[in-house]
C-alpha cells in the first residue's frame, strides 16, 4: 500500500512540476519581445495543448489502456458538447448581429418586420 502511495505521489509531483514549467513558459512567451510577434499565438496554443495533455495523463490518469475506454469516450462526448455550445453561440450571436444592423443609407426610415 505504501509503495502505491509513493508512486502515486511521484506521478502527481512530476505532473505538477511539468505543469508549472509549461505555465511559466506560457507567461514568458506572452511577455517576451524575443519571439516573432506572429508566432506568439501559435506558441501559446501549442503550450495550452501540451498543458491539457499533461493534466489528462498525470492528474486524470487517462491512458490508452482498455480500462480507460469509458473515460476517453466521456471526454470525447464532453468535447463534442463544448464544441456544439461554442459554435452554436457564435452562430446565434452573428445572426443576431446581422439582423440588428441598421441600414447605413437611411437609418431614419426603419420599419418593423412582420
Amino acid at each position: 500500500m505504501q509503495a502505491w502511495a509513493r508512486s502515486d505521489a511521484l506521478v502527481y509531483t512530476i505532473g505538477l512540476l511539468v505543469a508549472l514549467v509549461l505555465t511559466a513558459t506560457s507567461f514568458w512567451v506572452a511577455n517576451t519581445s524575443m519571439l516573432w510577434p506572429g508566432g506568439v499565438g501559435l506558441g501559446l496554443a501549442v503550450l495550452a495543448i501540451a498543458q491539457m495533455g499533461i493534466h489528462l495523463v498525470f492528474f486524470l490518469h487517462l491512458t490508452s489502456g482498455p480500462d480507460s475506454t469509458n473515460n476517453i469516450l466521456a471526454l470525447a462526448f464532453g468535447l463534442l458538447i463544448v464544441f456544439v455550445v461554442v459554435v452554436g453561440t457564435i452562430w446565434i450571436v452573428t445572426d443576431l448581429n446581422d439582423n440588428m444592423l441598421m441600414s447605413p443609407t437611411n437609418p431614419m426610415n426603419m420599419q418593423m418586420q412582420r
